[in-house]
């Protein structure tokens, strides 16, 4: 049996510091855990929430029944209490509110009085963690170690949050010991607890990223955060630019000079980055650029989740010119996908667009590590032996990619770049021949991507009466969603886009016509994949399945629209 954990309060109340010390102490208790944050765009005030869910396996997505709140104001009860189970409790503080006479679940906890013996009230959130852990039968050692971690080297303040966690467990205790039984632990194993951003900072340090630009744009920033973080230990320069335009430029400057680059930004971030893609597409320069999508247009809701830019960044930038699209589904999927990202700009020297999303960058997950050895390195950077002179930046080739040096590299040899039409040597043109030669030679290189391209992940029965279609980070909610409707009896699978553009058609041709009902979900209004498949194929879906709120799905959304269409 799974425990779900709402941790609710205003900006500035530390529901992190909650989630985070507990997700941690999960973790390392053997436990597998998903957590997932709702915030708003303010520093102060409004109303943030968190869920967390406990399972002895790595939980895809968190569900809408929850076993215990923790409201650290009245707001959180008011608006979360309907999700509660009848069995639940919710752990408050008495002097800020009180529940209703009929309410008879609370776990009274004088949590900002705690804090304050303890040493200040800014602790209250640490009693809180205490009172957690007694609600679920844990002690409260492996936190009082990860406190003592936190604080090095400042001892008192670590003593004074351990007083404050065991004032709470204490508090608690009273009411409440143990009223739910966690789910039994899988044999030991260590797992990371990591977020989606921390994934793909990782993946790129890994992949031989040496340097990044960026501007902070929420929820892309965390990756940013990350690779500096990263940069006292390895060498990663990270560069804050002074605005989107800037930060594309620097890493198409870094990769023309033979490194690896990366920047990463969100969708109005990426409107400013346009004209440097296609900069990139003209001068056939590596680069990767990470879109964390969140609602538009224009600020839309900045720390909200959306799906709304799949066919921006598939058009984004004036003229045609080749690139791919990969996606960010799964935390372990999006490890090796995004060394993918950079294998593909290199081999085809061209620009490969990452998506992301608020949902996937802000999620923390218990992971097993990551295999390195899968991971790939290969520059695609030709050798002395390997260069027709005298050398021509641009060589005619009959798939497209010419043989690409680094300027230096190779003694008496010129490297040539120009933004403008140019023939095989870099030089600027004007005449027809010529810019029909070299067009056709940059989008040769689309049929050999094509062939790169991952066909989707099938999950589910082999040979279903329903079809899901999803892209992305709707790959956890659909993987719950299609467990429940085969556990009623449904023939039932899903079909999960990662590389999304060249867009693999293969197994979407060979399913269609075998399937009775085929429904795509996505956190968009009006069904960009449907829409680009039907476009790319004929092939059409039955029924669109849309969330465009800003929130993420939860299963039981889809279980209720998917039983109208079947039904119907």
């Amino acid at each position: 049996m799974d425990v779900n954990i709402l941790v609710g309060g205003a900006a500035g109340q530390g529901m992190d510091t909650v989630m985070n010390l507990l997700g941690k102490a999960l973790v390392r208790e053997g436990y597998s855990i998903i957590y997932t944050k709702d915030y708003m765009s303010r520093v102060r005030g409004g109303h943030n929430f968190s869920r967390l869910r406990i399972s002895s396996e790595t939980p895809w997505t968190n569900v809408e029944t929850v076993d215990i709140i923790v409201a650290l104001n009245e707001e959180t009860f008011i608006l979360h209490n309907s999700d509660l189970s009848p069995s639940g409790r919710i752990i408050f503080d008495p002097e800020l509110f009180d529940l209703p006479e009929d309410e008879d679940r609370g776990v009274p906890v004088k949590l900002r009085s705690l804090a304050e013996e303890a040493g200040g009230a800014i602790m209250a959130n640490t009693v809180a963690v205490g009172a957690l852990l007694v609600l679920i039968g844990l002690e409260t050692a492996t936190v009082e170690k990860l406190l003592t971690e936190t604080f090095t080297g400042k001892e008192d303040v670590a003593e004074q949050n351990i007083k404050a966690l065991k004032a709470g467990f204490k508090s608690a205790e009273r009411y409440c010991s143990t009223c739910f039984t966690l789910p039994p632990k899988k044999e030991e194993r260590k797992k990371l607890f990591i977020d989606g951003n921390q994934v793909l900072g990782m993946a790129a340090l890994a992949s031989g990223c040496r340097f990044l630009s960026a501007y902070p744009m929420t929820p892309s920033t965390g990756i940013m955060n990350y690779l500096a973080e990263k940069s006292v230990q390895y060498p990663v320069v990270v560069e804050q630019a002074e605005d989107e335009i800037a930060a594309v430029n620097m890493a198409m400057g870094a990769s023309y000079a033979g490194v690896r680059a990366l920047t990463c930004t969100s969708g109005g971030g990426f409107s400013l980055m346009v004209e440097g893609l296609s900069l990139a597409g003209m001068t056939e320069t590596p680069l990767v650029v990470i879109v964390a999508m969140r609602p538009g247009p224009a600020t839309g809701l900045p720390t909200r989740t959306e799906q709304g830019d799949l066919e921006f960044v598939i058009h984004a930038g004036h003229g045609e010119f080749p690139r791919a699209v990969l996606s960010a589904t799964s935390h372990e999927d999006a490890f090796y996908r995004l060394n993918k990202a950079f294998e593909l700009a290199d081999r085809y020297q061209t620009p490969v667009i990452f998506l992301s999303d608020q949902h996937f960058a802000d999620t923390h997950r218990a992971v097993d590590p990551f295999d390195f050895n899968r991971l790939s390195y290969n520059r695609s950077i030709a050798g002395e032996g390997e260069i027709e002179k005298p050398y021509k930046r641009y060589r005619l080739t009959e798939n497209g990619i010419s043989p690409r040096v680094i300027p230096g590299q190779l003694e008496g040899e010129t490297v040539l770049v120009d933004s403008d039409e140019h023939d095989e040597n870099g030089n600027i043109i004007e005449d027809a021949e010529t810019r029909r030669l070299m067009a056709d030679k940059r989008m040769r290189k689309m049929v050999l991507l094509a062939e790169d391209m991952d066909e989707p992940d099938l999950y589910g029965d082999p040979q279903p009466e329903l079809l899901l279609l999803g892209w992305g980070s709707t790959y956890g909610v659909l993987r719950e969603v299609v467990d429940t409707l085969s556990a009623r009896g449904k023939k039932t699978a899903m079909l999960q886009f990662t590389d999304l553009w060249p867009l693999p058609q293969k197994r979407i041709k060979n399913l269609f016509p075998q399937v009775e009902k085929v429904l795509s979900v996505e956190n968009n209004i009006t069904g960009q994949l449907a829409s680009l498949i039907y476009r790319e194929t004929g092939l059409a879906v039955d029924g669109k399945i849309v969330k465009y709120d800003g929130r993420p799905f939860l299963p039981r959304e889809i279980v209720k629209e998917v039983d109208k269409y079947v039904q119907g």
